[in-house]
């Protein structure tokens, strides 16, 4: 396919815009663009014109649960959070999400062309999270990496979740603790098997714990830690468990990190996903909430997304986030880029999606107007090279 006639925001480091431009795909990846005196090279493909349409990246939501709690369904298909246990870091998203749920059906249609969802925080390390297409029938066609960050929880979550059946954590001190634990017995683990495998004659090779397995990756920094956190106290806390075990982070909702920019500019975290944005002051730790909040963190330096907590705010509504946030006083530009780049970069999927680029899966969102505008909504909707709508 190419898509001609089109201005393409790539949304890439250099923010380049091409005004009259073409995009060609082959095989599910962009194969070439360029400005549209190019375009007479390639004439055999099936042609879309887009008549003046922009065009933008896949939306990217950075952090969700969609497919893991049923729409309009009740326990059958709630399954974001097994609280029988406060450590669970072995399970994964991928074995729960039903691709066939309503929401993604309802997420493409509104652009949003990949999710990362997975546990919810009931525990105080809930499971591996995926980042996943919005768009296919099965979930080990529509990944595009899994796992793509481990789930902690700090604050109320666990603390609710666990009093309530007598069984600790009850407290933030109980929560921290776990979680070292658990994370000191992973390290013991990956430093007995790296001695096991580096010399078999003298080290005998530990005994295969399933839990520890799964927090390998985030020794060898090839997933980070996605810390739920709201209240800046917790944020300090996933930052000082982060330190002592030398982890990446990534800090999910963060709704008070606009109150300590100055202090977590010092820190240079993965990323904050921030939000959700259109909700309700819902329990103590929401106390802070403000839709200004994402702008005065992303005005600090600090690489922000934004993102829906789907189904706190429901997934489709991911684009009027960014409105909102642009309304209170981020910059344009940068909320974009919340939805699409940087949203694809903090979790380290931006290889593949995020901007408009040869090489990257053609996930493409054309336009008439203003994304930004609410009055606007997707034209077209394509993914991995399909259209969807």
């Amino acid at each position: 396919m190419v898509i001609k006639n089109i201005e393409i925001h790539t949304m890439n480091s250099e923010d380049i815009v091409i005004e009259n431009g073409y995009i060609q795909i082959e095989d599910g990846k962009i194969a070439r663009m360029g400005k549209m005196s190019l375009f007479s090279h390639f004439t055999k493909e099936e042609v879309l014109n887009g008549n003046g349409m922009k065009a933008y990246p896949g939306f990217v939501d950075a952090h969700t649960h969609l497919g893991m709690f049923g729409d309009s369904t009740g326990f059958e298909s709630d399954d974001g959070n097994e609280d029988s246990d406060p450590v669970m870091p072995h399970l994964r998203a991928i074995d729960a999400v039903n691709p066939l749920d309503r929401y993604f059906e309802e997420a493409r249609n509104a652009g949003i062309t990949t999710v990362v969802t997975g546990p919810g925080s009931a525990n105080a390390i809930s499971g591996q999270l995926a980042a996943v297409k919005t768009y296919g029938k099965r979930i080990d066609k529509m990944i595009v990496k899994a796992p793509v960050g481990m789930k902690f929880a700090l604050g109320e979550n666990p603390k609710v979740t666990f009093s309530d059946k007598d069984q600790s954590p009850v407290t933030r001190m109980a929560t921290a603790a776990l979680i070292r634990e658990a994370l000191k017995k992973a390290k013991k683990y990956y430093t007995d098997k790296k001695n096991y495998e580096n010399d078999k004659e003298n080290y005998d090779c530990p005994e295969y714990d399933m839990k520890c397995e799964a927090l390998i990756p985030l020794f060898t920094k090839e997933i980070p830690a996605h810390f739920h956190v709201h209240r800046a106290d917790d944020i300090f806390t996933a930052i000082r468990i982060s330190r002592e075990f030398d982890i990446d982070y990534v800090l999910v909702h963060a709704t008070d990190a606009y109150l300590i920019c100055d202090e977590l500019a010092e820190e240079n975290p993965v990323g904050i996903l921030s939000g959700p944005i259109l909700t309700d002051r819902s329990k103590p730790e929401l106390l802070h909430l403000t839709p200004k909040s994402t702008g005065i963190v992303s005005k600090s330096g600090i690489r922000t997304a934004i993102v829906t907590d789907h189904p706190e705010t429901p997934i489709q509504y991911l684009v009027m986030c960014a409105a909102v946030a642009v309304r209170e006083g981020m910059d344009k530009t940068a909320a974009l880029k919340a939805i699409t780049s940087t949203a694809a970069e903090i979790c380290g999927i931006s290889d593949r999606v995020g901007s408009l680029e040869v090489g990257k899966d053609a996930d493409i969102v054309l336009y008439n107007g203003d994304p930004l505008n609410i009055m606007n909504k997707p034209e077209t909707v394509i993914i991995s090279g399909i259209t969807v709508k």
